[in-house]
């Protein structure tokens, strides 16, 4: 599948699911703002496609990322973080949501399993409640100690600062 060809509108997505899910195919869903991606993101996403056949990603939109992360990010635009994880052969689909929570999009694409990442709890994860009642489960992968955009960030910031 072609890098473009896995970004998809929600609309669109929930059609791809419903008929993937009649065919027998387990749908992982994660989310995230995905601004520069480092090793931390890369093991979570292949961990998370490893707990069924397909990899759905929700990415925060500009709009959703400035509001949760302050005014200084994203880093990158929505459309470029949606593309670089569109390179990654563990992800199979990816839509931008530009609400603050991604509820509304699991709640239209009921996945089978969602997972976060292990800065979250089972009971602080959104949208527990829709997959737990439709069947599914959530599952918490252990956070990547040191991988994070934020430390990022924080080492381009040091090192620049010591040029100047």
């Amino acid at each position: 599948m072609m890098m473009q060809e896995k970004i998809k509108r929600k609309e669109d997505l929930q059609r791809i699911i419903e008929d993937l899910k009649a065919k027998g195919k387990r749908i992982v869903f994660t989310n995230g703002c995905f601004d520069l991606l480092h090793l931390g993101h890369i093991r979570y996403l292949e961990k998370a496609k490893s707990l069924g056949d397909i990899l759905v990603v929700g990415v925060n939109s500009d709009r959703s990322v400035q509001s949760l992360k302050g005014p200084e990010r994203p880093i990158l635009p929505e459309e470029e973080r949606a593309e670089i994880l569109s390179g990654l052969e563990c992800v199979d689909y990816i839509t931008v949501f530009d609400e603050q929570t991604p509820l509304e999009l699991i709640s239209s694409l009921q996945p089978h399993i969602l997972v976060k990442g292990g800065d979250w709890t089972k009971e602080t994860t959104v949208g527990k409640e829709v997959v737990e009642r439709s069947g599914g489960k959530v599952v918490i992968l252990p956070f990547e100690e040191g991988s994070s955009t934020s430390n990022l960030i924080e080492t381009i910031l040091k090192h620049y600062e010591k040029r100047n």
